[in-house]
């Protein structure tokens, strides 16, 4: 007892030396607390975990962060780019460090809180940047959050656009913009995506547009009044909550769940068989990125696109804009390959073989040289190889141009590929024309769906198998991957599937005007012809046309 005193005395007498004591016994206390709370799993993970690695602005480099496995291709690139003075919207990307530890960091409540005031601190900065607000009905900010792993997988994750909205928000917005089915409109775009995180299929939403399009006799979703878009926006919501799937209204609870469904989808089905397919390790995680929204679909001066850097069909190595461009879209329509889109360049619509009128070089001249400007910065300068850059432009101005991410280009021509043997009879069987994306000539069987695929796989192991979809979107990847070709009525070269069907080297092609699709009824009709499941058909993956029938193939070299 004399001994304790003593040390009791020493120690509470002792400059410094309580502080330590004091320190020590928390350090102990939250250890117990947490051998409490925590399997021994997940104190592990907890006990690796850096949180000063859990977050990485964009316009500011984090040596700690600074590399593809933490930030992913689309995060690590933007960094490169804002540090070049290329315009990027301001935002912050949560890294694979928090992916890792995302369980116990969410289950642990000191963990979480942690996270969620970095995320608060990231936000306040945003509104700085932009000198808007979130949350708030005056000058509202509104985010997106888009998933980005190291090793690219397009299309493959969820991605969440206007987070930041709810009904009072898009009165905010009709004040500032004067816009009203512009504010309307990014209500939707919420609420689809919002509900595809939860796994309410795109066709659920895809019926209701159509339904509202016949009732008003609209062909397209523009022409919708504002009390028309209001209703469909309404409609949207009340599907959501029919299945069970609850919207907050507030600004900061949809982007905690947000950054959260983004990194589940990780492990969504289709995902899941990307990566098989592809060969791609399931550990390597996802970033997340979140960023101010820069709006394609506020006027018809704006709109959004996807440029390569080079002709995908050609092997010259100039630098040549190539690629889709949409109006008074965002550019998931355009990556989605849910809206016909137009040529970029004046020397892609006069190659295309379609009937353009028009082009993003012919509508937005400034803008295109700007982009142009762009390329050359990053393939002379920065040693960049081609690139597939999408961009959002909000206004006809320079100052309205922003790049979404880059990334090195997929699409590049083959040294060989087939091509149709010349004859009369198949002149005479041509039925139209699309964006021929990747491959070369091929005749093949149609089909509409998987069941249709296994069913003449089985039956006709030899025959080919053209998958003939109105657009065919990253949700199709098991089908994509079982077919041999791709036939779509929408999209473009730049869209997603495309560049997917590009990757597994199936022939596609994309965007045919003509071509209506019944999937239910397994049939379509294009150039008054009416094709059937089973039905031969022939396609050229390099110029886009198309062909009742099957006919002869020979390979080509590129020279030739």
């Amino acid at each position: 007892k004399v001994s304790e005193t003593f040390l009791r005395n020493l120690v509470a007498g002792t400059l410094g030396l309580q502080s330590l004591d004091t320190f020590v016994s928390r350090i102990l206390n939250t250890l117990n607390i947490q051998k409490e709370e925590l399997s021994s799993s997940h104190l592990d993970l907890l006990m690796s975990y850096d949180p000063h690695q859990a977050i990485s602005p964009i316009h500011e480099l984090n040596p700690a962060t600074h590399d593809l496995i933490h930030l992913g291709n689309k995060g690590y690139n933007l960094v490169l780019l804002a540090d070049q003075g290329i315009p990027v919207p301001p935002g912050f990307i949560v890294t694979t460090e928090f992916f890792r530890c995302q369980q116990v960091c969410s289950d642990y409540c000191a963990s979480n809180e942690d996270f969620l005031h970095r995320v608060n601190e990231q936000k306040t900065y945003l509104e700085a940047a932009t000198g808007a607000i979130f949350g708030s009905p005056s000058r509202p900010l509104l985010l997106s959050v888009r998933s980005g792993a190291a090793i690219s997988m397009p299309g493959m994750m969820i991605t969440f656009l206007n987070v930041g909205i709810n009904e009072e928000i898009v009165e905010g917005l009709i004040q500032e913009t004067g816009e009203p089915w512009f504010a309307w409109d990014c209500y939707r775009r919420f609420l689809q995506s919002w509900g595809m995180s939860f796994d309410i299929e795109r066709d659920v939403f895809d019926a209701i547009m159509h339904g509202y399009k016949a009732r008003y006799h609209r062909m397209l979703k523009r022409e919708f009044s504002t009390e028309e878009i209001r209703e469909v926006v309404r409609a949207y919501r009340q599907t959501l909550e029919e299945r069970g799937v609850s919207v907050p209204d507030n600004p900061d609870e949809q982007l905690q769940i947000a950054i959260y469904q983004v990194m589940r989808s990780w492990y969504s089905q289709k995902a899941r068989k990307y990566r098989e397919i592809m060969g791609i390790s399931d550990n390597w995680g996802t970033a997340v990125t979140v960023q101010a929204m820069i709006y394609g679909n506020l006027d018809t001066d704006s709109g959004s696109g996807v440029a390569f850097t080079h002709n995908p069909k050609s092997t010259d190595d100039r630098i040549s804009l190539w690629g889709d461009f949409t109006l008074g879209n965002q550019g998931e329509d355009v990556v989605g390959g849910l809206v016909q889109t137009l040529p970029l360049s004046e020397e892609q619509r006069r190659e295309n073989g379609r009937n353009e009128e028009t082009s993003f070089e012919s509508l937005f001249p400034q803008l295109f040289a700007r982009l142009n400007e762009i390329a050359e910065k990053l393939i002379y300068e920065q040693g960049w190889g081609p690139q597939e850059i999408e961009f959002t432009c909000q206004s006809d101005t320079e100052e309205g141009l922003f790049i979404l991410q880059s990334r090195d280009m997929a699409l590049r021509a083959r040294r060989s590929y087939s091509v149709f043997a010349p004859s009369i009879k198949q002149e005479k069987a041509y039925l139209g024309n699309g964006i021929g994306v990747s491959g070369g000539a091929l005749s093949g069987r149609a089909v509409f769906d998987l069941e249709e695929i296994e069913h003449y796989r089985h039956k006709h192991p030899s025959d080919p198998l053209i998958l003939i979809r109105s657009d065919t979107v990253p949700d199709d990847i098991t089908e994509i991957s079982a077919a041999d070709a791709i036939l779509s009525a929408r999209g473009g070269a730049a869209s997603h599937a495309a560049i997917v069907a590009y990757q597994l080297e199936k022939t596609c092609v994309v965007g045919c005007a003509e071509l209506q699709v019944w999937e239910s009824e397994s049939r379509c009709r294009i150039g008054g012809h009416e094709i059937r499941a089973g039905d031969f058909l022939s396609i050229d993956g390099r110029g886009g046309a198309i062909y009742h029938g099957r006919y002869d193939i020979k390979t080509v070299e590129m020279w030739q």
